[in-house]
Parts: C-alpha cells; structure tokens; sequence
C-alpha cells in the first residue's frame, strides 16, 4: 500500500449538508437522486459534536450548506456551534428564506462568509432557470444585507448553455454586489443533472469564448474581484484531481450524518458509508471503506498507474467515471488518455432544446 493511502493528510475543509430540502428546483442539483427526508436530519447537538470533531481532526472551515441552510430552524444556533468550535463559518445559501432579521443574528453567531448562488445575471431569466419565481430579488436582497454588514460575498454563477455567454455579465454583477470573489462553475454531469445534460451542454466554441473572456476579465478587474474559473469537464483535455484527491483535504456529512468523502460518493453503489451517530469522526476519516477505498494511488489501473500525473489529478472523479463507464475504478473518460475518451466528445455534441426537469 501507498505512504499516501497509509497516513492520509488532515482535512482542511467539512462540507456540512444540515438538510436537502430547498425551494429551488434547479436543473442541476447537485443533490443526491435519493434525498434524505427532514426526520432523518441530524439535531442541533448532534452537529456541535460533528464541528467539535472536526476542529480536533484539523478542519478550518465548514461550509454549511444543503439544499438550503435556511430551511433549518436552527441554522442560527448551528452557526454558533460551528464558530465556538473555531471552525471559520462559510454559508451557502440560495438566499430564499433568509430574513434580514435573520441574517442579523447568523452575523452576531460568527458567521464569517457568505456565497449566494446565482443562476443568471437577467432576473427573469435566472428565475427560469431556478425554477423559482422572484428568487433573483431575493438573492440581491441578501447580497446587499451581507455587505454591509463587512461579510466577505462570493457569488457562484453555475454556467451551462443557457447563460455561460454571459460570464462578462456575470461578473459585472458580482462587482455591483460587492462580491470579493466570483466562482465560475460550470455544471458537473452526474446526479440530477445527467437528467438533463442535453439542455444544459455548450457548444466548444461557447467553451473557447467563456475561457477567453475570463482571462481578459481577470486582467482588467485584477485587485478588485477573485474570479475562479475550470474549463468544463466535458471540454478538458486532463481531469481535476476529485475534492484535491479522494480522502485527502475534505469531508462530507449528509442531513442524516453518513460521511462521504465526496457530495457525489453515493453514485457509487458498492460503497458503503459511516455515520457520526455511530463513529467518531477520526475513526471514519482513517477507517472508513469508503475513504479506502480511493485514497492514494494503489487501486489505480493504467493508464492512470503509471502515468505521471497519478499524484496530481488522483485519476480524476470516480463518480463521474462510474457515470460513464460503469466502473469507478476507471480513468476519468475526460482525460484524453482513457480509453473511453471519445464517449465524452460524443456525449458533449448532444444537446436538446427541451424544457429542463426541474428537480422537486
């Protein structure tokens, strides 16, 4: 076995999904196609354990997040929980359902950052697109109250076919809401997605456009605004390394306390996940057969066994891999080097102008 896999690296980072309900009904979700229901949800002392774990494994930060953080009634006493535990507190939020009254308290908890969702830079149609009516005023509401309470925003602009010809726009925005950052992310083909990954595909030159006018946004907004951008998936000619290596910098815990080391990991159907109502979350970071089972680099096949980039891009993403070839094992079909490459050009020249499955 690997020194890697033996000793594995603190995380750094702790995805916390207090609940999967949401008022949106994105056609992207990255939610799980089986969502775990509000009874199942771990309680509030439950998760104060969870940040106290998670401080004393070497987390920094938490993210809380869902479905939509706001949804829990607890959500202000969580924050408080997460910051007592000196985690630093990032909130990801749809902004649907939090007051001002409300925000003003998740302030005085510790939250210490804010990142708002925002599906297009057109209110009506980034409405369409969340399949919520009036969620666009509500986002901006909750952009203005965060700045000016001095809460570092970041928005994050899902980009897909519909609006990635508006990534100029897109920052523009960010700007005018006093964003410090602005994530380009683009959609991520599994879960409910794949649902509707012919509406939502762009075209490469949509791709080459998107790619040019971040590097000339970054040039001229260089000290004003962050602007993280990837080339999507489907696009790339190498993959990105899965959550920076699976079971290495992060972990994940669902609204019923299962710990995965990726959202996604439950695509994965031969993996089996502990749950912090049963084990201390040390125990399931180094023992867990799902953390095992693709940490380090011993359960590789070639061509990802002997290639160069083995430690770099750790393969790429396994649950895309089980996606599309059925073995998550597999080399990540993005990289131009698996034999399954070309099904990933085939799959990008697939597009429909059908009406989205929104997830409900």
């Amino acid at each position: 076995m690997d020194a890697t896999a033996k000793r594995a690296p603190r995380p750094l980072g702790l995805l916390a999904e207090l609940t999967h309900r949401c008022p949106l009904g994105c056609p992207y979700c990255s939610n799980p196609l089986a969502l775990e229901t509000r009874t199942d949800e771990l309680d509030t002392a439950t998760w104060t354990q969870v940040f106290r774990q998670a401080a004393a494994l070497g987390v920094l930060q938490t993210h809380l997040s869902g479905g939509e953080p706001a949804a829990r009634r607890d959500l202000v006493e969580i924050t408080r929980a997460a910051h007592d535990a000196g985690l630093y507190t990032n909130l990801i939020t749809s902004a649907v359902g939090i007051t001002k009254e409300t925000f003003a308290r998740l302030s005085d908890a510790g939250l210490d950052h804010v990142q708002i969702s925002i599906q297009d830079n057109e209110p009506g149609t980034a409405d369409h697109i969340a399949g919520y009516k009036g969620a666009y005023k509500r986002k901006a509401a909750l952009a203005a109250e965060v700045t000016r309470l001095g809460i570092p925003l970041t928005v994050n602009a899902v980009m897909h076919r519909a609006n990635i010809d508006h990534v100029g726009e897109m920052v523009a925005l960010a700007l005018a809401l006093g964003a410090k950052r602005v994530e380009i992310a683009h959609v991520q083909y599994y879960g409910w997605a794949l649902k509707n990954r012919a509406q939502l595909m762009p075209t490469r030159e949509q791709v080459d456009r998107a790619v040019r006018a971040v590097e000339a946004l970054r040039l001229r907004h260089h000290g004003q605004i962050v602007i993280d951008a990837v080339v999507p998936d489907y696009y790339a000619r190498f993959p990105k390394a899965c959550v920076g290596g699976w079971g290495r910098r992060s972990l994940n815990v669902t609204p019923s306390g299962k710990v995965l080391p990726c959202h996604a990991a439950e695509s994965i159907p031969e993996l089996t996940f502990w749950n912090v109502r049963e084990h201390a979350l040390a125990d399931i970071w180094d023992n867990s057969p799902a953390f095992l089972a693709f940490r380090g680099t011993d359960w590789m096949q070639e061509p990802c066994r002997s290639c160069p980039r083995a430690t770099q891009d750790f393969g790429g993403c396994r649950c895309q891999a089980f996606a599309l070839t059925g073995d998550a094992r597999a080399t990540d079909p993005v990289c131009h080097l698996s034999p399954h490459h070309a099904l990933v050009g085939e799959l990008a020249e697939i597009r429909a102008d059908a009406a989205y499955v929104y997830r409900r």
